[in-house]
């Protein structure tokens, strides 16, 4: 299945946590927190202002993005969990 966004959402794949520590702890599954970032899957072409002009989106697919951490609202397709957010919901591009 494909899935296009509409005007400035985007559609991004959270990316796995590390389960150790730097120390070298495990971190069991009920302790750790839903990931703040992820690799963008799809984009929308970008918003329209009220005279109608377009403004392209800045990000687009496969950016690494750092998002907050209750933004965008979780999909299942094809048994892969994702999430849509606007593209004001992002916070950075990790480069």
């Amino acid at each position: 299945m494909k899935i296009k966004p509409l005007q400035d959402r985007v559609l991004v794949e959270r990316l796995q946590e590390e389960e150790k520590t730097k120390g070298g702890i495990i971190i069991p599954d009920s302790a750790k927190e839903k990931p703040m970032q992820g690799k963008v899957v799809a984009a929308g072409g970008g918003r329209v202002l009220e005279d109608g002009k377009k403004v392209p989106m800045d990000v687009k697919v496969n950016d690494i993005v750092l998002f907050a951490k209750y933004s965008g609202n979780d999909v299942k397709i094809e048994d892969k969990e994702y999430l849509i957010m606007k593209e004001d919901d992002i916070l950075a591009i990790v480069e």
